[in-house]
């Protein structure tokens, strides 16, 4: 395992589209265990390929409501249904000391495939259902600042 880059914001490699993930070998499993280091190490929710400059369709979530948290592996996610809306504070790693309020759904239904390629499904409630649609959206090269409503304050962030 090692760390990646995570790339930030004004690099092109985040506005692109991803390829879905064909071939379930060595290299995925490489990837996907660096990404898990990454995002362990960098204090964050979630983490997309793009992110890590690999233009796949690959994505690692934290499951903050699972007791102990679980990393969720999501391999050609897509989200196929969300209930609920909550305006919610959101950041990324791709953009350092930018935060602001999105409205997303409070509740997501998620469908990708694991490691091996089986096809599964799994919800999640509010930040996980936050994460699944903003590291959904990565793949599609779209950051969240394109969905800020109101941007704040670093500072006030740190204060809440």
């Amino acid at each position: 395992m090692a760390l990646r880059k995570i790339l930030v914001q004004g690099d092109e490699t985040l506005n692109k589209r991803c390829r879905p993930v064909t071939v379930f070998d060595g290299r995925l499993r490489q990837l996907v265990d660096d990404m898990v280091e990454t995002l362990m190490q960098s204090g964050g929710a979630g983490l997309a390929a793009p992110q890590v400059g690999v233009l796949r369709r690959v994505v690692v979530v934290l499951d903050v409501n699972k007791e102990p948290e679980e990393v969720v592996v999501l391999i050609n996610p897509e989200v196929i249904d969300r209930r609920g809306s909550e305006r919610m504070l959101e950041g990324c790693l791709s953009v350092p000391n930018v935060w602001g309020y999105v409205t997303r759904p409070t509740w997501a239904k998620i469908r990708a495939q694991d490691m091996n390629g089986n096809w599964f499904e799994r919800e999640g409630e509010g930040v996980v259902a936050q994460c699944f649609c903003h590291e959904s959206e990565h793949l599609e090269g779209h950051l969240f600042t394109e969905k800020v409503e109101e941007f704040v304050d670093p500072e006030d962030v740190q204060k809440a």
